[in-house]
């Protein structure tokens, strides 16, 4: 089976042919468009501005991917598109797109919900990786743990309650002065300061952002704030707008490790609770390489197997939702031409449970 897939919820404009069978995918092509550069200007996602972006792209995207997988476009047995969750005029492109081409092409139209993309990016490298599994996402727009007992189905046991980890990360990033987006810079800056060996170097101690003992949530905004505070604190105690490297690399490594151990907390406690024996991490915070260690290890002590997906999967990008959709096919989940695109997990959740429901 060949499938293709669009990616559009935020920022990156994405196609992939990717041919499945008996659940092992290879990728034939995998084209991501970034808007890096336009939204650097603004210092984040500017939600108008993404949209028009996706517009100029999508077809020159779309196109790439084909030629690149070397394929005609009546060999695609099946369009996968995300419809949910994300910026909702982002989103409607890539619907749009995908309808269309389905339509023309008469092949299933398959709605994949974002977060479930990320997580189905672990079944392209990871071939022995089956259902039952614990699955923790970490983006930009999610911080989420998910029991997820077959291939279609997600349960949410724990998330944020405000802010996603990596929106704290990007935001403490921006007002530290470092480039957009400041995820690499601050994974840079992180591991310097935890290589130096100096006893004398800085220590900040901030909120944890596990919440509780009773629950599997989390919480980013007071540990977000109260970074943000040390840094405004730091440049006025120096009458300066320019952070000593000291200072910025203690402050990037203390708010790093705090995230780092507030979710192997909450994850270590979920492990033991539902007995999982599979963890697979994703999405775009996955990619920070301090955390991909610090979970890990919380792995390997409680004999879990861990599956996380490579750098170049951790993004948004279009050949893990065609993963996600192979099974969403095979479970019958298709949707028609009314195919609308939704910005909340809660909406998506609702479309998908009509579509089951209709079987």
């Amino acid at each position: 089976m060949i499938l293709f897939a669009v990616e559009s919820s935020c920022d990156e404009t994405s196609a992939a042919v990717v041919k499945a069978e008996d659940g092992r995918f290879t990728v034939l092509s995998n084209i991501i468009s970034s808007q890096i550069a336009i939204h650097a200007l603004y210092g984040g996602v500017v939600p108008e501005i993404a949209s028009r972006a996706h517009c100029e792209a999508v077809t020159n995207v779309a196109r790439e991917a084909v030629r690149e997988a070397g394929i005609e476009l009546s060999e695609i047995d099946a369009v996968a598109v995300t419809f949910a969750p994300g910026l909702i005029g982002s989103l409607l492109v890539g619907v749009s797109f995908a309808k269309s081409l389905a339509a023309v092409l008469n092949v299933p139209l398959v709605p994949v919900n974002h977060i479930e993309g990320h997580v189905a990016a672990a079944y392209i490298e990871h071939e022995a990786l089956v259902p039952p599994y614990l699955a923790l996402v970490v983006s930009g727009g999610h911080t989420s743990l998910y029991r997820v007992p077959d291939y279609t189905t997600f349960e949410e046991i724990g998330a944020s309650r405000d802010d996603a980890c990596g929106e704290a990360f990007d935001k403490v990033g921006r007002v530290m002065g470092l480039p957009y987006p400041g995820g690499a810079a601050m994974d840079k800056l992180a591991a310097e300061y935890f290589a130096d060996n100096d006893p004398e170097k800085p220590v900040f101690v901030f909120p944890f952002p596990a919440v509780g003992d009773e629950t599997f949530d989390f919480s980013f905004s007071g540990l977000k704030t109260a970074v943000i505070n040390t840094i405004h604190n730091e440049k006025q105690k120096r009458k300066t707008d320019e952070l000593p490297d000291e200072i910025r690399r203690a402050i990037a490594g203390c708010f790093t490790k705090t995230v780092c151990d507030g979710i192997s907390k909450k994850l270590s406690a979920a492990l033991r609770e539902t007995g999982a024996s599979t963890l697979v991490m994703a999405g775009g915070v996955a990619a920070n390489s301090h955390l991909r260690r610090a979970v890990a290890e919380t792995c390997r002590r409680r004999k879990t197997a861990f599956c996380v997906p490579s750098l170049p999967l951790c993004g948004d990008n279009a050949a893990m939702i065609a993963a996600a959709g192979y099974h969403l096919l095979r479970a019958g989940i298709t949707a028609d031409a009314s195919l609308n695109a939704f910005a909340s997990d809660e909406a998506a959740e609702d479309y998908i449970a009509s579509l089951a429901s209709c079987r």
